[in-house]
């Protein structure tokens, strides 16, 4: 370690089993590997199941399941295994990103509401994905500079939409779904409460591990009482290949301007993000958070999430970006060898090959889904209002945020305001994020800083940014009870994981 970089804290690796370069045996590394699995399952293969309910994907749904278990699989080894300037040579784990649920979800209804087959609607998903994934290729390289346009009240307003515009997704699930045919009966309002409930409880607990996997306990509580209740249905299972094969661009390569441009903004974000949790991932293993060698992993991390959305794309799922959970993990187990990552990756990997899992889980009732993504989705909020309580809420950033806030929330509650405008301007500004995160930069660079704001952006200090929008807030445990000797730079101090 050079003389310009700093370590998260004077304090030696003493609680740390195994460090990062450290190599643990088969059954400790498979054993970590396993919590990590457990800890991530949920967010990797919930946006695709919310995809393809909403979007009307049906059979194409346990293909796409074992998509994103595959390229979780992939990506997680990159930034593990660090291949030349890409990942971070962290363990990090690798997943499906909420932060573009909402903007997949209006990029697919633009080309269904034209009459587009699911075939269309996917290979326009997969290949708008694929372009914009350069968007974070090349930020990767400019990270420190981005800070200066993206700064956190942009940032919390961005995250804090994509929260708010998801609630109405969780409740329509809790109904019963979209075209449901008894909206709101009671068998679905009581599943939904029952893991409501389970969640709550768990988290009552001062047991870590339970914690940890309040969220997969909930889902399998919720789906045995659905399954007693009559509500589930195995028998097409039997139809299911027995195994997957990945196959690049399977549903072809469309493009769509008015899709592009959502999902190339969210690709502006997601970055700010993953600096944030591979800073507390360093922390968290005790490893430099300033200097050059920071500086590489952030970059290389980054570089490695935008390479990883290429897989994604080409193998047929949703754009990737480095869990914050799997922090919790790390900090429970005491086990940061990036090592680790390799069998996680395989784990992944080997579960994607077998369609029966996502099949399990598109049979799973909407009412126990929606009863656990209401609480990731208002995670989300949380955490963007978190990051704007941080950011300072002075005359200046109020008035970003509320114009920005109206102006996204608004177009979602009463869309007809648009019907006016050009087609083209009416299926990009109709997106929340999209018209949110627009007003939200555009007034940024308008609206004179405050005196006291001219000196906070340190571009080599992105710990501000440390929030992750695929992590559950009630599943990260207190983690001064697992190691008493964690200082005060426990970056669960500073995060606010989301769903």
């Amino acid at each position: 370690m050079t003389a310009t970089e700093s370590r998260s804290g004077d304090a030696p690796n003493q609680d740390l089993i195994y460090q990062l370069e450290d190599r643990p045996g088969p059954i400790p590394a498979t054993f970590a590997a396993i919590q990590h699995v457990l800890a991530s399952f949920v967010g990797v293969i919930t946006p695709t199941l919310i995809i393809g309910s909403v979007l009307g994907l049906g059979d194409y749904v346990p293909y796409l399941v074992s998509m994103a278990l595959f390229v979780s699989g992939l990506g997680t080894f990159i930034q593990a295994k660090r291949i030349g300037p890409i990942g971070a040579g962290m363990l990090c784990l690798q997943g499906t990103s909420f932060g573009f649920l909402s903007v997949v979800l209006a990029a697919g209804f633009i080309v269904k509401n034209r009459g587009g087959s699911p075939e269309d609607i996917l290979a326009t998903l997969f290949g708008v994905g694929f372009c914009a994934a350069f968007v974070e290729i090349a930020v990767s390289r400019y990270i420190d500079k981005l800070r200066r346009v993206i700064t956190p009240v942009v940032t919390g307003t961005i995250i804090c939409l994509m929260g708010l515009s998801l609630i109405k997704v969780s409740m329509t699930d809790i109904a019963g779904g979209y075209g449901a045919e008894n909206p709101g009966a009671l068998p679905n309002l009581a599943l939904a409460g029952l893991v409501l409930g389970t969640i709550i409880v768990l988290n009552r607990f001062g047991i870590p591990l339970l914690r940890l996997s309040a969220v997969i306990v909930a889902l399998m509580v919720g789906y045995f009482a659905a399954w007693m209740m009559g509500m589930v249905d195995f028998s097409s299972l039997a139809t299911l290949p027995a195994i997957s094969v990945p196959q690049p661009f399977k549903f072809g390569f469309a493009f769509d301007w008015m899709a592009f441009i959502p999902i190339a903004v969210i690709f502006l974000i997601t970055p700010l993000e993953t600096a944030g949790d591979l800073t507390a991932n360093s922390m968290i293993s005790r490893e430099p958070v300033k200097g050059p060698l920071y500086m590489k992993r952030i970059k290389g991390g980054i570089l490695g999430d935008g390479c990883s959305s290429l897989l994604a794309a080409t193998f047929n799922s949703l754009p990737m970006t480095t869990f914050s959970q799997n922090n919790g993990v790390i900090q429970l187990t005491g086990v940061a060898s990036r090592h680790v990552g390799l069998y996680i990756a395989g784990i992944l990997i080997l579960l994607a090959l077998f369609p029966v899992v996502g099949g399990v889980l598109q049979l799973m009732p909407k009412p126990v889904l929606g009863g656990a993504t209401l609480i990731m989705f208002g995670t989300v909020a949380i955490a963007g209002i978190k990051i704007l309580a941080e950011a300072g809420l002075n005359r200046r950033n109020m008035l970003i945020v509320a114009i920005s806030l109206g102006l996204g929330l608004g177009v979602a509650a009463v869309p007809d305001v648009l019907t006016n405008l050009p087609e083209v301007l009416k299926n990009i500004f109709g997106s929340p994020i999209t018209i949110g995160a627009f007003s939200a930069i555009l007034l940024n660079f308008f609206l004179p800083r405050e005196a006291e704001e001219l000196d906070e952006y340190d571009p080599d200090n992105l710990i501000e940014d440390a929030v992750g929008t695929n992590t559950l807030a009630v599943n990260i445990p207190d983690y001064s009870k697992v190691h008493p000797k964690a200082t005060t730079t426990d970056p669960s101090a500073q995060l606010t994981p989301t769903g």
